[in-house]
């Protein structure tokens, strides 16, 4: 047997093809090794202060997106460059697959960009599990997100799935540090500097109180005097509060400031209606009406209280 035309075909093909195998296997050992590097690199710069647990979870999903894709890409090259080895013609091939994308690509569309907009959510770090958010017009608790959806349970237990591509504006509030924004009227007759020291004491107080202090960024203080509204002065108070505690710290300061306004005497002003009687009415008649108006509406303060 004559052995000389395989041996001439090994050094003429063989060799090179191997050496494609070679390379494509050194290419995929080097993205398997320095791409999870360089990832949780990145992702612990940009989640600093963040716990390592939920650091390596997104560096490892990202990684892995990373090493597919490139893996994907590897494989493609190779695979064209043994067939061109082989004698066989790959631009047919190509234009073939080129077809075949576009027609994927069409009929894809919206698989494609949910695919875009998760890769590009999981590499900005927009929001992650646990995070309260609001996206597509729809607000909850992140539970899963994937390259494909994401997944949110709202206040009323519900579970959404939104795919990706729906998310053009994603609002995170829980995004390192929350807020608590309230505005609080009192009267017109009020004191406005007495109101302000007492606001300022009751969020300072609860601030250093052992159970809420823990939570608590920044205390809540008076921002500034905000609006004349029709029946009272609006006054705007913002403190800041590790991320998901702001709405319990604001049910605690409402509660405190209602207890410590009564003490202190200052009003929470209610809509008030006056009522003016023409000539219709006689003397007495406007008189009297007036005397049980005046007497249900000391009865209902009464109650009120």
């Amino acid at each position: 047997m004559d052995w000389k035309p395989i041996i001439d075909w090994f050094w003429e093909h063989g060799v090179p093809i191997l050496i494609i195998v070679v390379i494509a296997l050194v290419l995929y050992f080097l993205l398997r090794r320095f791409v999870p590097i360089m990832v949780h690199r990145t992702v612990s710069g940009t989640m600093k202060g963040k716990p390592k647990t939920a650091i390596k979870k997104r560096a490892d999903t990202l990684s892995g997106i990373f090493i597919d894709i490139g893996l994907v890409i590897i494989v493609a090259i190779s695979v064209f460059m043994i067939l061109s080895e082989l004698g066989v013609n790959v631009a047919p091939a190509l234009a073939g697959l080129g077809v075949v994308g576009v027609a994927v690509g069409f009929g894809a569309q919206s698989l494609i960009k949910d695919l875009f907009n998760g890769i590009l959510i999981l590499l900005e770090n927009q929001f992650g599990v646990g995070d309260f958010v609001k996206i597509a017009g729809v607000m909850g608790m992140v539970e899963d997100v994937t390259l494909r959806r994401t997944v949110l349970r709202d206040l009323d237990g519900i579970v959404h799935n939104v795919p990706n591509g729906e998310i053009d504006i994603a609002s995170n509030y829980t995004k390192e540090w929350s807020r608590v924004n309230i505005d609080i009227s009192v009267g017109y007759g009020e004191d406005l500097d007495h109101v302000i020291e007492v606001i300022n004491r009751v969020g300072t107080e609860l601030s250093r109180d052992p159970k809420w202090a823990p939570m608590i960024l920044k205390a809540p203080q008076v921002l500034r005097v905000d609006e004349f509204g029709d029946s009272g002065i609006t006054i705007k108070i913002l403190g800041e509060t590790k991320p998901l505690a702001q709405w319990d710290v604001k049910g605690e300061l409402n509660l405190r400031l209602k207890k410590t306004f009564d003490e202190e005497g200052i009003e929470i002003p209610w809509p008030h209606m006056k009522v003016f009687f023409g000539d219709l009415l006689s003397d007495e008649q406007s008189e009297r009406i007036k005397s049980l108006l005046a007497k249900n509406s000391t009865e209902t303060g009464e109650k009120g209280k």
